[in-house]
């Protein structure tokens, strides 16, 4: 595509996308090689390792996250064993997000409260901080008959996911679960991604809590990996939904993060800065919180 920069005065004759896959090592090579001007995302390790290649790093802190869940639907062995409250409370419980943070994902980030919503939202509604408590945890477990089940938690092969996926884990046995970590390629695990019976995913930003809410937690809906399902969740969703105020709907957001947070639903560490590179000279591609490329102002310093 070829178009005036109005910005800075310089022809853009193409942007070209290239596909390298999911490991950044491989877009660390194509950048080493001078293959590319721009990353669309630099992530883990890589990040330090372009800044000492010269390329100008840009942040953005987001409501961008990760989040380990047990599917309640899911069945392992003939039985549901995350459809009990009392295994996804403790699972939670056991598991620390400022240190999830730290050894998944660096610290570039800001812990998060298990129930996905950002304090960048604004309809965000605080709520008390969560104890964690692995004695208490296990207690719980073995309440429900299943101090002795083997969690298997899957996720992606690469960067910070695997890490992140890795802390979690750790942390788990800490509290004397049995876990085992199952890793996958993208190319398989995408396949069956909202079906594992307990896994990590990635979630991008939305503008606001209830976008986020409505795509992957109310009854039913095709992104909804954790089989949640929760009447009171689903109306009360509805109605903040309709409230277009921020601060009249935050009333009844803090009620949905409760829920959240009692069901047990997820582990979410932590809450995204997200980073790219790009290549002294080119002007105005600075990391965008929704991962927009806003090709109109991108251009080589004339």
């Amino acid at each position: 595509h070829t178009w005036w920069n109005e910005g800075n005065g310089a022809y853009l004759d193409r942007i070209e996308f290239i596909d390298y896959g999911t490991d950044p090592a491989t877009i660390m090579s194509a950048v080493e090689a001078e293959e590319v001007d721009m990353t669309y995302e630099s992530v883990g390790d890589f990040i330090d390792i372009l800044d000492g290649l010269d390329m100008i790093r840009s942040e953005a802190s987001t409501a961008a996250t990760i989040i380990t869940r047990p599917n309640q639907l899911a069945e392992v062995d003939g039985k549901k064993p995350y459809a009990d409250v009392r295994v996804r409370r403790a699972l939670a419980m056991a598991v620390d997000n400022a240190v999830v943070l730290e050894l998944g994902y660096a610290g570039r980030g800001v812990i998060a409260e298990n129930h996905h919503v950002s304090t960048i939202h604004p309809e965000y509604a605080e709520l008390p901080p969560q104890k964690v408590d692995p004695a208490g945890a296990m207690a719980l477990m073995k309440e429900a008959g299943m101090a002795d089940f083997d969690h298997e938690i899957i996720s992606l092969d690469d960067g910070f996911e695997k890490d992140t996926t890795d802390a979690v884990a750790a942390q788990l046995r800490d509290a004397g679960f049995k876990v085992t970590r199952k890793i996958l390629p993208g190319s398989t695990f995408w396949n069956d991604w909202a079906k594992y019976p307990f896994s990590s995913t990635t979630w991008n930003q939305r503008p606001f809590g209830v976008q986020v809410l409505a795509l992957a937690y109310k009854t039913g809906v095709p992104w909804n990996e954790t089989g949640f399902a929760n009447e009171e969740f689903d109306s009360t969703l509805v109605e903040a939904s309709s409230i277009a105020d921020a601060d009249q709907r935050r009333v009844l957001m803090k009620r949905l993060e409760e829920i959240m947070q009692n069901e047990g639903v997820i582990i979410q560490p932590y809450w995204r800065s997200v980073y790219n590179h790009s290549r002294p000279g080119l002007v105005n591609a600075d990391m965008h919180a929704q991962f927009e490329i806003r090709y109109q102002n991108i251009g080589w310093d004339a």
